[in-house]
């Protein structure tokens, strides 16, 4: 008694609670789209460079760097970035040199970003460069979006579109933009925690020239070391070694390439503290 069995009419199924699905990520911005391919290349060295990168506090950095070259003069150059608590995006900037400024906008929506630049606008003389940029997340793997390049001074205008692609799958991301001033098609795989491989294909219509390279980045987490080289189509090859120094916060660099075509040689050495 007091025991009750309730059993549900013959012929019904019961509802599921509807599957919720994840939202589409953030694409990410216009310039990143081959930076995962980028990255695993070395970076020219050439002298010896010293650079120093001091925190002041969560809204405040220094960098300071002195580079000597037997190409040029001998340099120092200091960086310092602020950053408030309020602004459009991690990459909005404004700056001025000489007579010529810029203004970097970027907004960032749950799955799309979008970009504008402005460069050197005169209202008295008509003349502007602007760029504009709109990447949109489909999928979670497929991202699509282009980029307009439009110019204008007395007696000249003109555009340039571009459209890109991304597709990310789990362990290789390719890449792509076509528009008519050219092509830029790149591919990134990773085989594993310690090798990377990128191969990345340049084609510009107005200079008639195509670049084809292959670049690879192979770690050492036991040597606190990474090893990146390069070789491509104009008969250059180049390589980087990076040492982490723990516990200091130091990292030596030692780089060299070779442009057989050319027959140019030059190499670097670079510290960096901070």
């Amino acid at each position: 008694m007091g025991n009750t069995l309730g059993l549900a009419p013959m012929g019904t199924i019961p509802r599921r609670s509807p599957r919720r699905e994840e939202p589409l990520p953030n694409p990410g911005s216009f310039d990143e789209m081959h930076r995962l391919c980028k990255d695993v290349f070395p970076a020219q060295m050439e002298g010896v460079k010293l650079v120093v990168n001091k925190v002041l506090s969560s809204h405040f950095q220094v960098a300071h760097t002195v580079h000597m070259s037997a190409l040029g003069l001998p340099g120092y150059h200091l960086h310092a970035a602020y950053a408030g608590d309020r602004q459009l995006s991690p990459t909005e900037t404004q700056q001025a040199k000489f007579l010529t400024w810029q203004f970097d906008g970027e907004y960032r929506g749950d799955d799309y970003t979008a970009t504008l630049t402005l460069g050197n606008p005169d209202l008295i003389g008509e003349s502007v460069i602007m760029v504009a940029h709109f990447l949109q997340s489909l999928t979670h793997r497929l991202v699509l979006g282009g980029e307009l390049v439009y110019h204008r001074r007395p007696g000249e205008e003109g555009a340039i579109l571009t459209l890109a692609g991304k597709y990310s799958a789990v362990h290789w991301v390719a890449t792509l933009n076509v528009g008519s001033g050219g092509a830029h098609a790149s591919y990134y795989h990773r085989a594993n925690e310690q090798v990377q491989v990128g191969v990345e294909f340049e084609a510009n219509t107005r200079l008639q020239d195509t670049t084809f390279s292959f670049g690879y980045h192979l770690t050492l987490p036991q040597a606190n070391m990474v090893f990146r080289g390069l070789v491509d189509s104009n008969w250059c090859v180049g390589a980087v070694l990076e040492k982490k120094m723990p516990p200091l916060p130091v990292t030596l660099a030692l780089g060299a390439f070779l442009n057989h075509w050319r027959n140019r040689f030059h190499c670097g050495f670079s510290i960096t503290v901070g």
